[in-house]
């Protein structure tokens, strides 16, 4: 065996992929079965966490001892949390239709707002509010993509709902940290992502040195589930495949 290839197998020993807000393995499903033949994978979600700096406390816990990480939307956020407090334990990150910036003036009202649905009258009626606006137009009518996150939605409550909004609204400011980062980045987006918009992902990839920056055709801010061979097909890209 070649010294590069121990190398690649002695620092990806597991792709970590964390979920963003309501999302679980769902998101990832489309994507998981063109990755397991180059590398362990296994999705997080954080039902049960109300702080970022929670979740990336179980993720440190919970993965080897270097690892390639890929977040989407709170996820990524999460991301960017593990990398500031272990660098050294990251072999590869990528950063999928996020941010880094703090709460937005006014940003708490509007999240309340659907906290305040969920639990007046259930996750039915936040998914039928919340969802649409996640997908890209053209996919909001299909029930082959409407229909599975519509589901992941209603597997959870209106008190996990509430703790990961705690969560962003208490997000720390995680653009400083981009500059630190050293390990090969790439930062995708979906074309028509209204909640995380291109912009911001080209600022993000200007501030991380050498980052590679892919846009998704025909997705939303779900583009890990909308689009997911392209994700898949740059994630084997960013793994070196």
């Amino acid at each position: 065996m070649a010294d590069d290839d121990l190398e690649d197998n002695a620092v990806r020993t597991e792709l970590l992929l964390l979920s963003g807000l309501l999302c679980d393995e769902t998101v990832w499903s489309r994507l998981i079965p063109d990755l397991t033949d180059i590398i362990p994978v296994r999705a997080v979600d954080f039902r049960g966490f109300d702080s970022i700096g929670a979740m990336a406390d179980h993720v440190l816990e919970t993965a080897p001892a270097t690892f390639a990480l890929a977040g989407h939307s709170m996820g990524a956020r999460v991301a960017l949390e593990i990398h500031r407090r272990a660098p050294d334990r990251i072999d590869r990150l990528a950063l999928l239709d996020t941010g880094t910036h703090p709460a937005k003036p006014g940003e708490a009202e509007s999240r309340q707002k659907l906290v305040d649905l969920a639990h007046a009258q259930g996750m039915a009626a936040l998914a039928d509010r919340w969802l649409p606006p996640m997908l890209a137009p053209a996919n909001r009518a299909q029930a082959s993509m409407v229909e599975p996150l519509r589901d992941m939605v209603l597997r959870m409550s209106p008190d996990i709902y509430e703790a990961q909004v705690k969560a962003l609204l208490n997000r720390p400011d995680a653009a400083a940290g981009l500059g630190q980062i050293r390990c090969p980045t790439l930062v995708g987006v979906g074309e028509h992502d209204e909640w995380s918009p291109l912009g911001q992902h080209q600022l993000i990839a200007e501030h991380i040195d050498g980052a590679t920056l892919v846009v998704f055709p025909d997705s939303g801010h779900m583009a890990p589930f909308e689009a997911s061979r392209e994700v898949a097909a740059a994630l084997r890209a960013w793994l070196g495949h």
